[in-house]
């Protein structure tokens, strides 16, 4: 019989919120921690060494690492199969649902690095940080969405999710080319060895997921050692799962994956990862290290130049008639949406560990800094706006 207890964690998890605010848990926890006399756990924590060897192979990293380039290994992993599914058989598979979220996605980006760049360009090594503004964090977008309730129309929903969709892209395509460190080239040779033997196993219609596990599992670690980021290791994968078996339409591999590692992702990889690395102390706190170049940077370009980037862009091609304004949407809706989106949390926080990890140079602090304000901001007004635009409705 199921106690009281047990059926509201069970009805908690049912909650399609659930993910969204279990992270915004998570970060809470992290900063909380932080500012604790627990810090010095804290910070043991993720410094503990983790070491797995066969033979000569050999892969030790601290804790912190193996969450950074592991856990979002199937994050990554995840996004490749949603965006798989999506160009094929979702939303994004009709072209014209594609233009409107797409140009959104791009001045999305493009605002926020422009924002930060203005800030940072005399600075060689703040200025590697450019990309940590241009991320968008949709479990955290939809998780405060969600607090607005069965009031938010399904077309703004997908809208948000289809700009977070090209925003992962733009993420991908950054992290490839300019977010790599010495490359190895032996280690880069059997993953490119990997990627002829998935492509076998996808013309075969090979339908058991075990050999595609085990090869990526293979060219992850050999991402890891050539330099590359090994997070790309999970998209390349999705591409080469099957979207349906060619003798039942019915069986769907990459449909059962993505079912299969939603809860994972929304209910421990992403928490963990909010949790390892959105802790920053504040104690002492001055207006100047706030007004400091990267922590304003990052501030204002998801504040301000995600908001501003959307919307601009989206206004624009709607008054040109090259797109229209989703049903069920209005332009205080679209500005609300175009807010929710400067949540750059993880997405920001990860592209962060790797900008300033390529440096040598410790800005941490400031990228978290920067990241914590620029997001709760974009998430109250982001909050603010929606809700005022559905009490018009």
């Amino acid at each position: 019989m199921s106690t009281p207890q047990n059926t509201f964690i069970r009805k908690f998890f049912e909650l399609e919120s659930a993910g969204g605010l279990l992270l915004i848990f998570a970060a809470i926890a992290a900063v909380i921690i932080a500012n604790s006399p627990f810090e010095v756990y804290y910070e043991l924590l993720l410094s503990v060494p983790v070491e797995v060897r066969v033979g000569s192979l050999e892969v030790a990293k601290p804790l912190l690492l193996w969450i950074n380039d592991g856990l979002m290994a199937i994050f990554f992993f995840l996004v490749g199969l949603e965006l798989k599914r999506e160009l094929l058989d979702g939303e994004l598979s009709d072209p014209k649902n594609i233009v409107l979220p797409g140009v959104g996605a791009v001045g999305g980006m493009l605002f926020p690095a422009l924002i930060y760049l203005y800030f940072n360009y005399h600075d060689p090594v703040a200025v590697q940080g450019w990309a940590i503004p241009a991320a968008t964090d949709i479990a955290f977008a939809l998780g405060v969405l969600s607090l607005l309730g069965p009031r938010v129309p399904i077309s703004l929903k997908i809208f948000l999710t289809s700009i977070a969709i090209f925003d992962d892209i733009g993420a991908i395509v950054i992290i490839a080319v300019f977010y790599t460190s010495k490359v190895s080239l032996g280690a880069l040779l059997v993953c490119l060895i990997c990627l002829p033997i998935l492509y076998v196993l996808n013309r075969r219609n090979i339908i058991s997921k075990s050999p595609y596990i085990l090869i990526g599992i293979i060219m992850w670690v050999a991402m890891l050692k050539s330099g590359v980021d090994a997070t790309l290791a999970g998209v390349l994968l999705a591409m080469f799962i099957p979207l349906r078996s060619n003798h039942d339409p019915n069986v769907s591999p990459l449909k059962s994956l993505e079912h299969d590692l939603h809860s994972v992702v929304a209910f421990f990889v992403l928490p963990v990862f909010a949790f390892a690395n959105a802790g920053i102390n504040l104690t002492g706190v001055t207006m100047e290290q706030l007004t400091h170049d990267v922590p304003m940077g990052i501030a204002l370009g998801l504040f301000a130049g995600k908001q501003f980037g959307i919307f601009l862009c989206c206004w624009a091609f709607i008054k040109m008639r090259w797109a229209s304004l989703p049903t069920g949407m209005n332009w205080l809706s679209l500005y609300g949406t175009s807010a929710l989106c400067g949540i750059g949390f993880t997405m920001s926080l990860f592209v962060g560990s790797l900008a300033f990890e390529e440096t040598g140079v410790n800005l941490l602090f400031d990228e978290r800094l920067g990241i914590i304000v620029g997001s709760l901001l974009s998430g109250v007004v982001g909050f603010l706006a929606i809700n005022k635009s559905l009490a018009k409705t």
